[in-house]
């Protein structure tokens, strides 16, 4: 809430003159980095995933993104590799914060160690969010859970999909990112 609040305040009082925001034709790379350390027993692994992506804005509110995902889990070999392709709607661009809500198809293809086949999986839908300009070219960028469905399937002979449907905002679900502004 005092993010929020915070981040209103600075907005209203923004300069009219500045070029903070989005407009038609912008071009951005962004993306969000992760790294997590797990013990258990007293064995350590340490956990990495990075998801570079770049947009470009169609109109004034609506900007094309495409994604890549490798992740390592840290342990039994088990790593990812994924893309996605999406659109983004800004309800106001042009300002220094502007939510978002994001829609778009994403796959992935998770190695779970040297035994277990790959798990595919494909996933569809809504993603709300914000967008922050720190400067005129750098802003910081929130996804906070989802909307959609998916589907997973282990690449054997016989195997069956798992199918899910799900809505959640949970704040544990939130990813945050760094946008760079061409």
């Amino acid at each position: 809430t005092a993010i929020a609040v915070f981040t209103f305040t600075t907005t209203n009082a923004q300069n009219e003159d500045s070029t903070v925001g989005f407009a038609k034709s912008d071009l951005y790379i962004s993306g969000s980095v992760g790294l997590a350390s797990v013990s258990t027993d007293g064995v350590s692994n340490t956990a990495y995933s990075i998801s570079p992506a770049i947009g470009y804005f169609l109109s004034d509110n609506i900007a094309l993104e495409a994604d890549l995902t490798f992740s390592d889990a840290g342990t039994d070999d088990s790593s990812a590799f994924g893309a996605a392709i999406g659109a983004i709607y800004f309800f106001s661009p042009a300002k220094q914060f502007s939510f978002a809500i994001g829609g778009g198809f994403d796959y992935e293809s998770t190695e779970q160690g040297v035994v277990a086949p790959k798990l595919n999986s494909w996933f569809i839908g809504l993603t709300p969010g914000m967008n922050y300009f720190i400067s005129d070219s750098f802003a910081l960028r929130a996804g906070i859970g989802s909307l959609g469905y998916g589907s997973s399937k282990l690449d054997t002979d016989g195997a069956e999909a798992t199918n899910t449907f799900g809505f959640s905002l949970d704040l544990y679900d939130i990813q945050f990112g760094l946008t760079y502004k061409f």
